[in-house]
C-alpha cells in the first residue's frame, strides 16, 4: 500500500501537472470505484482545481465550490499521468480523471478492487473520512509519548493505526522499528523514555530520508514502480537477506495476509519471534533464537 512518502511525492506531482486546471471529464470505467452518490460524480466535471492535500493515506483533490475528491489507493491501487488521447492501461483501469493538462488514470492490480474514490461537499463531509491519526512531524516528543502510551498496543500495531498515526504502513513501520533498534512486538506502555525518544526520531529520519528519495527518484516525471518493496530497505520484504546493520538473516511474523520483517539480532536481542501459522506447526521444532537457526 502507498503509504506517507508515497503519497506525498504523488501529491507534490499532481500539483505540478493539474493544480489551477480543469476538469473536463470523469469516466469511470468500474462502477464499484465510486463509494458515494451524493453529490453526484458528474457535479466535479467542469470545475478547476484549486488545492491537493493528503488526509492518512488518501490523496485529496480540492475543486472549485468546496468539493473534495478523495481518492484511496488501498494495496494495489496506483495513479498514471497520461497525454490526452493515450491508450489506458489495459483492464486494471478503474477511472479517468480528463483534465485540460492531461488525463490522470487510476489503477488497480489484482481482483480484490479494495480501491475507492468519494467525492464530498465541504470541509465537514471531508473530515468525516479522516481516521483522525496525527502527522508525527507537526507534534512535538512529548504529544507523541502521550499517543503512543495512550493504549498498551505491539509497537508494530500503533503505528500502524490510522486513528493514532496518520500514513504509517506495514512497510515503513518496519524500516522506523529496525532504524530504533525496536522489537515489533514490544508493548508501548513498557517502553523506557530513551526508546520513546529513539522511536520518534527513527520515524521522523525514515519518513524524511524516504520521501527524498522518492522525490529524486521521480524527479520531474510522473511516479512510476510505486511499491512497498524496496531493494534498498533494510528489512521490509528482506526475509532471509542479511541485515545491512549486522548482517544476520532477516526474520518475517506472518498473519493474515500481511508480513512483519525484522532483525533479530538488532531487535530482539537474538530471539526469534512466534509466526503464528509457522510456529504453531512446528511447535517444539520451532527455533527460538538465531543459534537455533
Amino acid at each position: 500500500m502507498p503509504e506517507l512518502p508515497d503519497v506525498v511525492v504523488y501529491i507534490e506531482s499532481l500539483e505540478a501537472r493539474i493544480l489551477g486546471h480543469r476538469l473536463e471529464r470523469i469516466r469511470l470505467i468500474s462502477t464499484f470505484l465510486l463509494r458515494t452518490a451524493v453529490p453526484p460524480i458528474a457535479q466535479a466535471e467542469g470545475k478547476k482545481v484549486v488545492g491537493l492535500r493528503r488526509l492518512g493515506k488518501r490523496i485529496v483533490i480540492a475543486l472549485e465550490g468546496e468539493l473534495f475528491l478523495v481518492l484511496h489507493l488501498m494495496v494495489a491501487g496506483r495513479l498514471r499521468w497520461l497525454t490526452a488521447g493515450s491508450k489506458l492501461p489495459g483492464r486494471i483501469t478503474l477511472a479517468v480523471f480528463e483534465f485540460d493538462s492531461g488525463w490522470l488514470a487510476f489503477t488497480e492490480a489484482g481482483t480484490k478492487k479494495r480501491a475507492s474514490l468519494h467525492l464530498v461537499q465541504g470541509e465537514a463531509a471531508l473530515a468525516a473520512l479522516d481516521p483522525g491519526g496525527v502527522d508525527i512531524g507537526a507534534i512535538d516528543e512529548a504529544e507523541f509519548a502521550q499517543r503512543l502510551t495512550a493504549e498498551n498496543h505491539t509497537l508494530k500495531r500503533a503505528l500502524t493505526d490510522p486513528h493514532a498515526f496518520s500514513g504509517i504502513g506495514n512497510a515503513y513501520s518496519d524500516e522506523i522499528l529496525h532504524r530504533a533498534r525496536l522489537s515489533p512486538i514490544a508493548l508501548t506502555q513498557k517502553l523506557k523514555p530513551d526508546e520513546v525518544a529513539r522511536l520518534y526520531k527513527a520515524i521522523l529520519d525514515v519518513i524524511a530520508e524516504w520521501t527524498g528519495r522518492l522525490r529524486a527518484e521521480a524527479g520531474e516525471n510522473f511516479p512510476e514502480n510505486v511499491t512497498a518493496f524496496r531493494p534498498d530497505m533494510a528489512v521490509h520484504g528482506r526475509y532471509g537477506q542479511p541485515c545491512p546493520v549486522c548482517g544476520a538473516p532477516v526474520q518475517r511474523i506472518v498473519y493474515a495476509e500481511n508480513e512483519t520483517n525484522y532483525c533479530a539480532a538488532c531487535q530482539t536481542g537474538g530471539t526469534v519471534l512466534a509466526d503464528r501459522a509457522l510456529s504453531r506447526l512446528q511447535k517444539k521444532s520451532w527455533p527460538r533464537s538465531l543459534e537455533d537457526l
